[in-house]
C-alpha cells in the first residue's frame, strides 16, 4: 500500500522541482531585464552629466566694467561723422588707454600688450557697433560692459589652476594678479552668455555663438520636409493601394528597404557628384544639403507610410466602396486619414535623423567656416552637428565647453522634435 501511495506522490514532486525551476528561471530573467535596464539608465545619466558639467561654463561669460573716453581725435580726427571713418577708428587704443588709467604702474610694451589682452577681441567691436549707433557719444566718457577674453574667462571661472608653473599655463602670473584686482574692484561681472545663442562661428572661443548653426538647420531641415513629406506619401499610397503587384514593383519596394539601410555618407558622395559638380548647385547651402538629406529621409517616410496604410481596417475600404466611393476617394477620404498618425510620426522620427546627420554635410562642404548669419537657404551655412564637430577639432580649451553647451541644444531640438511625433500622433487619433 504505502508503494503505491510512494509512486503516486513522484510525479507531483517532479512537477513540483519543474514549477519551482521556472519560477527561479522568471525570476532570474527579470533580474537580468532590471540590471539591464539600470546600466542603460546609469550610463544615459552618466553621459548626460558628463556634457552638462562641462557645458556648464560656456552659458556664462565674465564682462569686465570700463569707463571709456571716446576720444573725438580717435575716432572722428576731422569732425565729418563719416561712418567710414568711424568704422576704422582705432578703438583698440581707447581700450587700452582706459587699462592702463586703472593700472599706472604698467608701462613697458610687453606689459600693455599682455594687460589688453585680458579683453577679448570684441570689445572692440562693441566700441565701435555703439559709437555708429550713437554718434553723438562722441568725446564723452561712457561706462561699458566688455567680454574678457575666453582664457582670462576661464581663470575667473576657476578651470586654470594657479599651482601650475606659469610657463604651462596661458594666464601669466600678472594677468592673474590684474584680473584679481579687477574682480576685487567690484568690475567683473558674471552674466548669461546670451551671445552664445544670438551670433554666429567666430576664432576666437568667448565670441563663438550656435546661431547661424541654428539658422542652417532650420533652413535644411525645411527643404527637407518639403521634398520628402509629399514624395515620400505619394510614393507609399501608391506601393500599397493602386500598383499592380508584379516584379518590377517587387523590386521597387526591395530597392527602398536597402536604401534606408544604406550609410549616410553614400547620400554625401551622391551630393557631391550630381548635385555640386554636374548641377552646379551652390556649396555650403541648406537647398543641397535638405536635398541629400531628403533622399536620405525618403525611404524611411515611405516604409512608416505604407506600415500605418496597411494598419488600417479592412473594412474602411469596404465601407467606402460600398456606399459609391471611387477607389481614389476612398484611400484620400478614408483610408489616407486613419493612417496620417503613423505616417507623420514616421516622418517626424526621419526628420530628428536627418537634423544629427553630419557626413553627408560634410561631403557637399558645409563643413566651412562661417561667420556671417544666413538669409535663406542658398546662403553659405552649417548646422548643428557640423558645428560641434568644427569645435570638438578646436584647440583652445574654452571651445570643449562650447562643444558640450552645443550638444545639449542638439539634444533639445531631438526630444523636442520625438515630443511633437508622440504628440501629433496622439491628437490625430483621438481625432479619427
Amino acid at each position: 500500500m504505502s508503494e503505491d501511495v510512494g509512486a503516486a506522490r513522484t510525479p507531483s514532486e517532479a512537477m513540483d522541482r519543474r514549477l519551482r525551476s521556472r519560477y527561479r528561471a522568471e525570476r532570474r530573467f527579470r533580474i537580468y531585464g532590471q540590471a539591464a535596464i539600470g546600466f542603460a539608465l546609469s550610463a544615459l545619466v552618466l553621459l548626460l552629466g558628463s556634457i552638462s558639467y562641462e557645458a556648464t561654463s560656456a552659458f556664462t561669460q565674465h564682462e569686465v566694467e570700463l569707463e571709456v573716453t571716446l576720444d573725438a581725435e580717435v575716432i572722428d580726427p576731422f569732425g565729418e561723422r563719416d561712418r567710414q571713418d568711424l568704422r576704422r577708428a582705432d578703438y583698440a587704443s581707447l581700450l587700452r588707454t582706459s587699462l592702463r588709467e586703472l593700472f599706472p604702474e604698467v608701462r613697458q610694451r610687453r606689459a600693455v600688450r599682455s594687460l589688453s589682452s585680458l579683453l577679448s577681441v570684441g570689445a572692440e567691436f562693441e566700441l565701435q557697433r555703439f559709437v555708429l549707433e550713437n554718434p553723438d557719444a562722441i568725446g564723452t566718457t561712457r561706462s561699458f560692459s566688455l567680454p574678457v577674453s575666453d582664457d582670462a574667462d576661464l581663470f575667473l571661472k576657476g578651470l586654470i589652476d594657479e599651482e601650475v608653473v606659469e610657463g604651462d599655463r596661458k594666464v601669466s602670473d600678472a594677468e592673474m594678479t590684474w584680473l584679481t584686482r579687477l574682480d576685487e574692484s567690484g568690475r567683473i561681472h558674471r552674466r548669461f552668455n546670451t551671445r552664445f545663442f544670438t551670433s554666429g562661428d567666430s576664432r576666437e572661443a568667448e565670441l563663438a555663438g550656435i546661431q547661424g548653426a541654428i539658422r542652417g538647420s532650420f533652413f535644411t531641415l525645411i527643404v527637407t520636409l518639403l521634398l520628402s513629406f509629399p514624395v515620400g506619401v505619394a510614393a507609399a499610397l501608391y506601393l500599397e493601394e493602386f500598383a499592380p503587384r508584379s516584379r518590377l514593383t517587387d523590386l521597387i519596394e526591395v530597392n527602398i528597404n536597402n536604401l534606408a539601410a544604406v550609410p549616410s555618407i553614400v547620400f554625401g558622395l551622391l551630393g557631391l557628384a550630381v548635385f555640386l559638380n554636374f548641377l552646379g548647385m551652390p556649396r555650403s547651402a541648406p537647398l543641397v544639403g535638405g536635398v541629400v538629406l531628403a533622399l536620405m529621409t525618403l525611404p524611411t517616410i515611405i516604409i512608416a507610410g505604407r506600415s500605418a496604410l496597411q494598419a488600417v481596417p479592412p473594412s474602411i475600404r469596404e465601407a467606402a466602396l460600398a456606399v459609391g466611393a471611387s477607389p481614389t476617394q476612398a484611400v484620400l477620404h478614408h483610408v489616407l486619414p486613419q493612417a496620417l498618425p503613423g505616417i507623420l510620426t514616421g516622418t517626424i522620427i526621419g526628420m530628428a535623423r536627418a537634423l544629427g546627420e553630419t557626413a553627408p554635410l560634410l561631403m557637399i562642404g558645409m563643413v566651412a567656416f562661417i561667420v556671417d548669419l544666413p538669409q535663406g537657404p542658398r546662403d553659405p551655412s552649417t548646422v548643428l552637428p557640423v558645428q560641434i564637430y568644427l569645435w570638438s577639432e578646436a584647440p583652445e580649451r574654452a571651445f570643449a565647453a562650447k562643444t558640450s553647451a552645443a550638444i545639449l541644444v542638439l539634444l533639445a531640438f531631438l526630444v523636442s522634435m520625438n515630443a511633437a511625433a508622440v504628440g501629433v500622433r496622439g491628437r490625430f487619433e483621438n481625432r479619427t
